[in-house]
């Protein structure tokens, strides 16, 4: 299995400082937020920036 965390840079209105500050934000709340999930194929949920706009999703796919 693999967890596969993408996330969407283009298209977005982050500069070079927001990238990387919205990039630690969505690495601490998801990873924190992951015993909620089964963590089985096909689980998964969209992500999003400070904004609540979807800019992403992680999967877990079974390979």
């Amino acid at each position: 299995m693999k967890f596969v965390l993408e996330v969407e840079l283009d298209g977005v209105d982050w500069n070079e400082g927001t990238t990387v500050q919205e990039l630690s934000r969505i690495l601490r709340y998801w990873g924190g937020n992951l015993h909620h999930y089964d963590l089985g194929p096909g689980d998964g949920s969209a992500v999003y920036d400070s904004g609540y706009r979807e800019v992403g999703r992680w999967t877990i796919a079974s390979e």
